[in-house]
């Protein structure tokens, strides 16, 4: 199966989860196109500058992975800075935020929602 990019989703999220910006995401693969227990397969833009706010996940962990840009990275209170090729994750029951880091460049990540 192949999912072209003028096929999938794309929602514009202002103040994400309290955070700054736009934040645009695409959802790259939705169900019922897959079996797995995920509830997001997605890539997100985040404007220079844009954020997600600090939240915590309950029931489900989030991959995140850089595919281009710097990004500052909230784990569970403690600031990161994330670069191109780094990935973290945000386990059940803990807490994360996200921000673009650069104001000349867009950050963009893969991100991953799997449910428990």
């Amino acid at each position: 199966m192949v999912i072209r990019n003028s096929e999938m989703s794309v929602n514009v999220n202002t103040n994400m989860r309290g955070g700054e910006g736009n934040v645009k995401i695409t959802k790259i693969v939705e169900k019922p196109h897959y079996d797995g227990n995920s509830r997001l397969i997605a890539t997100i833009h985040l404007e220079p500058g844009a954020s997600i706010g600090t939240h915590v996940h309950e029931g489900e962990e989030e991959i995140f992975y850089v595919l281009s840009g710097e990004a500052l990275y909230n784990d569970n209170g403690t600031d990161v800075v994330m670069h191109e090729g780094d990935s973290c994750v945000c386990r059940n029951g803990e807490s994360h935020g996200l921000k673009n880091n650069r104001t000349d460049r867009e950050l963009v990540v893969m991100a991953i929602i799997l449910t428990l």
